[in-house]
């Protein structure tokens, strides 16, 4: 995927970094400059993420070394959560364990079993600089679990072990996006 604009959007889809670029496996750097930058930074994931048919994306899938994320993902009740976080710390994880079926945007095409708490909450800044507490259940929960991982530099199947990591792992290997590098 090439950076392109996105009709009825003035977002730009930006390429997505894949498995083995070395930033999806650094900690992001705090988001200092909250001007149009990074509004633009908000917009630009929001497209990315649409065009990839995602529910999440973290700045570091798309290249950029900061702490921001954006999602737009239902939870277990099918309740929609829209919007963003800067800056984010995942200031809750808990309630009962749960394995999912869990994928990436950097790893397209690929989902694996993954162990994640059922309730999490998340508190950061909105791209103005405002105060922000997310909570989330179910689905809404592993996503946000999922996207501060990301800007800690960890992906879904370095928190696999065993038979499931391996084969997982096997299988982006063998992705036509793996060979396409």
């Amino acid at each position: 995927m090439r950076n392109r604009p996105i009709p009825g959007s003035s977002g730009l889809v930006r390429e997505m970094s894949l498995l083995g670029d070395p930033l999806l496996h650094r900690p992001c750097e705090d988001v200092t400059d909250f001007g149009p930058p990074l509004a633009k930074l908000v917009e630009d994931m929001f497209a990315t993420m649409y065009a990839a048919q995602g529910v999440g994306l973290a700045a570091n899938q798309i290249g950029v070394p900061l702490k921001v994320f954006v999602y737009d993902c239902p939870d277990d009740d099918d309740v929609r959560h829209l919007g963003h976080v800067v800056n984010p710390e995942l200031v809750e994880a808990d309630g009962l364990t749960v394995r999912g079926p869990e994928g990436c945007l950097s790893l397209p095409g690929l989902e694996a079993g993954t162990d994640r708490f059922d309730h999490a909450v998340v508190e950061g800044l909105t791209m103005t600089g405002e105060p922000v507490r997310i909570a989330g259940t179910g689905w809404f929960a592993r996503c946000l679990q999922h996207e501060c991982d990301h800007l800690e530099g960890t992906v879904y199947t370095d928190r696999l072990t065993g038979l499931r990591r391996t084969r997982a792992l096997r299988a982006a290997r063998r992705a036509p996006w793996a060979r396409e590098g």
